[in-house]
């Protein structure tokens, strides 16, 4: 009776949908799968944070209890003190010179910042940005064509 009691008590805690930093994520996944969904967090650093707090790798996101998901909450936030300096995403911020990991909605606008000075100091990398084309060296002359493409004509038959 008791074992009966027990799964009730288990089906009732777990959770199919749970909120960390920001982003609902499914339950049903194990921990370094579920955290790989939020933007800025990848396997390896999840692996290492799950390490560092010291909980089970394949444990399901949605078994935990309020304090685990808490714990895991400021782990996420404090990321940038847990693994090591080089796997932070934002070593030598510009503005701060401090080695800190962005994750969610912070990421994207510090990429975004990043571009718009690129542009505003109007470096190579900024004007190749403000012209919408590719940045990073690749050839132009067959890729990142917009409109038509150019082809060979032929030429008219005699009839």
């Amino acid at each position: 009776m008791q074992a009966e009691a027990k799964k009730k008590v288990e089906k009732e805690e777990f959770r199919h949908l749970v909120r960390l930093s920001g982003v609902v994520l499914d339950g049903n996944l194990d921990l370094i799968r579920a955290l790989t969904r939020i933007k800025g967090v990848g396997q390896r650093t999840s692996v290492s944070l799950i390490d560092s707090l010291g909980m089970e790798h394949k444990i399901k996101l949605g078994s935990l209890n309020e304090a685990q998901v808490d714990k895991l909450e400021e782990g996420i936030k404090g990321l940038d003190k847990i693994i090591p300096s080089w796997m932070v995403n934002r070593q030598k911020d510009n503005y701060t010179g401090e080695n800190m990991h962005l994750t969610g909605p912070d990421l994207d606008m510090a990429f975004r910042e990043d571009i718009n000075l690129q542009k505003r100091i109007k470096s190579y990398k900024g004007i190749r940005h403000s012209m919408g084309l590719p940045v990073r060296g690749q050839r132009t002359r067959t890729s990142f064509r917009t409109g038509a493409t150019v082809g060979v004509k032929r030429k008219k038959t005699k009839v």
